[in-house]
């Protein structure tokens, strides 16, 4: 498999079902009452992020997905933690909805909202860059997608083309990506890793996933601590 430098390879790789993997997120969030449960979903370009969210929402109804490419429009490329947090996040956490339109959107008139209704039961927070030490405290489980470079370039242009302009695109985004899924190490952070795209021949219902490769969930371990914070302990029980 070639990975970026710096990122691990996982081991320990198992076949299990979808309902299978929710049910690990869930057993990694325990006590969660009042809010919806926050599970991210990371991966570089082309790792199969949005088709592996769908069908993890899918798998739990009711559920609603926020996609950090909405945040992050006409915005920046990572530098987004603050507005998800406060615009996002802390209402989820609150137990309330949400219905968010950023500035860029006003300001190029388009349509709609970042909308999650109250009372469903996961958001799926779904985008390169979302497993962040920032963003720990407000996140209650993660997964990290993790596959070959090759076969993740190859599904990025047949899906954006190869054109000059998107030559550049790739270029300017990944003088940011390196630097810093480096620094955030999101594969050591994940409470699992899923192999993406998802291999050919798995079945509809079929991931094959591994351990983080630090072994631990740091999610649980960073809401802890942030639960101790009188201003959060309406987040989760402790």
């Amino acid at each position: 498999m070639r990975l970026r430098p710096g990122e691990i390879e996982a081991t320990g790789w198992r076949l299990v079902t979808v309902g299978d993997a929710v049910s690990r997120l869930f057993a990694a969030s325990p006590g969660v009452s009042g809010r919806p449960r926050v599970f991210a979903i990371d991966g570089r370009g082309g790792a199969g992020k949005t088709t592996l969210t769908e069908r993890l929402r899918r798998s739990v109804p009711g559920s609603a997905v926020v996609h950090t490419d909405d945040v992050a429009w006409h915005h920046a490329c990572f530098d987004w933690g603050d507005l998800l947090i406060e615009k996002i996040l802390q209402p989820l956490h609150g137990g309330t909805g949400v219905s968010f339109r950023p500035d860029a959107w006003v300001s190029r008139d388009r349509p709609g909202s970042i909308a999650v209704p109250a009372g469903a039961p996961v958001v799926w927070v779904e985008g390169t860059g979302v497993i962040r030490a920032e963003l720990a405290p407000w996140l209650d489980a993660s997964i990290w997608l993790q596959g070959d470079l090759d076969e993740q370039e190859l599904l990025l242009t047949a899906r954006d083309g190869d054109s000059p302009e998107q030559r550049e695109h790739v270029a300017n985004w990944l003088s940011e990506e390196l630097p810093f899924l480096s620094r955030e190490r999101p594969w050591s952070r994940a409470t699992m890793v899923v192999a993406g795209p998802s291999p050919a021949g798995l079945g509809p219902e079929d991931l094959l996933v591994a351990p983080p490769v630090s072994g631990r969930s740091p999610h649980r371990l960073d809401r802890s601590a942030a639960s101790r914070d009188p201003s959060r302990q309406r987040s989760s029980d402790p």
